[in-house]
């Protein structure tokens, strides 16, 4: 393990009382609350999503964010659906911890195969009293599957070690083939395998210790007069190449800041076809006037002339707008290519 990692570990141990472990479980604490922590904003014990142990599937921490809020027991979960939510909006977290410093196909591999058997209702694997909490977790949300009126849940998986992360073919291709196994079962609406490494352990614990906070040039906008309850509101737009980073950390969106949206990501419909038209198109440079615009709520807010920070924020709408964008980044992060209301 590199030093900086250890000082990381050491640091984490004691803020939360782990010193005790040895450093294989003190490591599978770090890296479950890190990760999980970059999809749900509130603060909360590692202890409850770790699941290493004999009968782990392979896999070494579960979270499982149900409507913005991380569940780590059935009663919890049937105490969120006793108020009868419209929609179900899941996103299941699943992490494997190695201190290694090289990433494995094979394990990758075993990591994935361990996530399927997670799902799967007539597996033979033994799977220990924590993983079954979850499965039971699990299975009482499937068993409402008509509120995924915003699509079925997201699986993602990451596998994190204290190595870098290089291109490499066989492990390209193993995570490939995990996604394509996962996606067979067709209960998600979206798989993705990622892979951490030390510099990522560094990034994501930093994110960990600090709220979400952005900082903006907003040079282009009016004040709104004054609304009840509101300190302070303004319209305006920015250039794409600016409010990417806004929603995006690490070249992915970050899926907490639009838990309050109305509507999730909805993949390539008929309207997102037409905003992803409008990037390709000629008419790119009068997307501020084609798009019917982005909000953003901020707990705080701070600017000094046109320079904005903002924390504790969630885009209420444009969540489509949003991922359209980044998924057409290599257009819409060219300067002056186009702007967002």
């Amino acid at each position: 393990m590199d030093m900086i990692t250890e000082g990381l570990l050491a640091e984490f141990s004691k803020e939360f009382q782990i010193e005790a472990l040895q450093e294989d479980k003190r490591f599978e604490h770090l890296c479950g609350f890190i990760v999980v922590k970059r999809h749900y904003s509130e603060t909360f014990d590692p202890k409850e999503i770790v699941v290493g142990a004999g009968g782990d599937l392979g896999i070494d921490a579960i979270g499982i964010v149900v409507n913005g809020i991380l569940v780590t027991d059935r009663d919890q979960l049937e105490d969120m659906l006793g108020d009868n939510p419209d929609y179900l909006d899941v996103v299941f977290i699943f992490v494997q911890a190695d201190r290694g410093s090289n990433f494995e196909a094979a394990k990758l591999g075993s990591f994935g195969y361990g996530v399927g058997e997670f799902f799967d209702p007539s597996t033979k694997e033994p799977r220990n009293a924590r993983i079954m909490d979850f499965v039971e977790i699990m299975r009482a949300i499937y068993a409402r599957s008509s509120k995924f009126k915003r699509g079925n849940p997201a699986c993602l998986l990451y596998y994190v070690t204290t190595g870098k992360v290089v291109g490499d073919a066989s492990l390209a291709a193993r995570s490939a083939k995990v996604m394509q196994e996962l996606v067979s079962l067709e209960y998600f609406s979206e798989v993705d395998v990622n892979l951490i490494g030390a510099a990522d352990i560094l990034k994501l614990y930093t994110f960990s210790k600090n709220s979400i906070s952005r900082e903006f040039a907003f040079s282009s906008r009016q004040d709104i007069p004054e609304i009840p309850g509101v300190k302070e509101a303004f319209v305006g737009f920015i250039p794409a190449l600016h409010y990417l980073p806004i929603v995006c950390d690490n070249d992915e969106v970050v899926r907490s800041v639009f838990y309050d949206n109305v509507r999730d990501w909805q993949g390539y419909n008929d309207v997102n076809d037409e905003i992803r038209a409008t990037l390709k198109s000629d008419r790119r440079k009068r997307f501020v006037l084609m798009n019917n615009g982005i909000t953003i709520i901020a707990r705080n807010m701070t600017h000094t002339g046109s320079k904005f920070v903002i924390e504790d924020f969630q885009i209420v709408n444009g969540c489509q707008t949003s991922h359209v964008l980044f998924e057409n980044r290599s257009i819409s992060m060219k300067p002056s290519s186009c702007h967002c209301v």
